[in-house]
């Protein structure tokens, strides 16, 4: 740990703390603070004026990043009838009802699930299982869907939900520190336009608080919000 330190504080030297970057300098230092030797995940931390508390104030949703998130993500699609064969073919990696006793044995093999419409009453039954683990479809993330081809086509190439959390944040990937800065850039640019467009009628005052970007292990970088008011 105590090396570990180390490498964080002469990472961190890189950087002046607190100072707001522009995207494209800010990128650049998270991939030039990054010191773990595996391919760490960049992501963004947003802190918004919004007050989760209240029900029209909660951001919510799904962005499809463009150059994708890094990660091969494993989809599972209960369906039954003709969608069996439509998931399979848009490359889902499990698909059938018979996933659901699998489920209720414990196995959770799977980075997303999405379900048809008339799946969702022995879905729910699994909410205690799935819910906690952000796993359980959703129609506003796309996810509980007849649609299954687009689903898994989206999810396996960079959708991405994010939701507001208890404090006002929403922290979500854009993708890996061996990505490119144009990769990471144009990603970050179609979560921060998602996110804008997202703003709850209700919420009063500045919505982009701040934002900061960093690797998994890395030091944060503070990233200048004057573009996205």
């Amino acid at each position: 740990m105590a090396q570990n330190g180390k490498k964080y504080r002469s990472a961190s030297e890189r950087r002046e703390l607190g100072k707001p970057y522009e995207a494209s300098k800010a990128i650049d230092l998270v991939k030039q603070m990054s010191f773990a030797k595996f391919d760490e995940t960049v992501e963004v931390a947003i802190r918004l004026g919004v007050d989760p508390r209240h029900a029209d104030q909660v951001v919510r949703g799904t962005v499809v990043l463009p150059e994708g998130t890094g990660k091969t993500m494993r989809v599972l699609v209960i369906a039954a009838g003709a969608k069996v064969q439509e998931a399979q073919d848009a490359g889902a990696d499990y698909v059938g009802t018979e996933y659901l006793a699998k489920i209720k044995e414990g196995w959770l093999d799977f980075d997303v699930l999405i379900a048809t419409p008339d799946q969702m009453g022995q879905l729910g039954q699994l909410g205690r299982v799935l819910g906690p683990r952000g796993l359980m479809p959703n129609p506003k993330a796309g996810t509980v869907t007849f649609d299954v081809a687009k689903a898994v086509k989206e999810s396996k190439g960079g959708k991405i939900e994010f939701r507001v959390d208890k404090g006002g944040n929403v922290h979500a990937p854009i993708g890996k520190v061996s990505f490119g800065p144009e990769q990471l850039a144009t990603n970050l640019a179609a979560l921060m336009d998602t996110i804008v467009r997202s703003k709850p009628s209700a919420a009063k005052g500045v919505y982009i608080r701040n934002v900061a970007i960093s690797s998994s292990m890395g030091p944060g970088v503070t990233i200048d919000t004057t573009p996205y008011r």
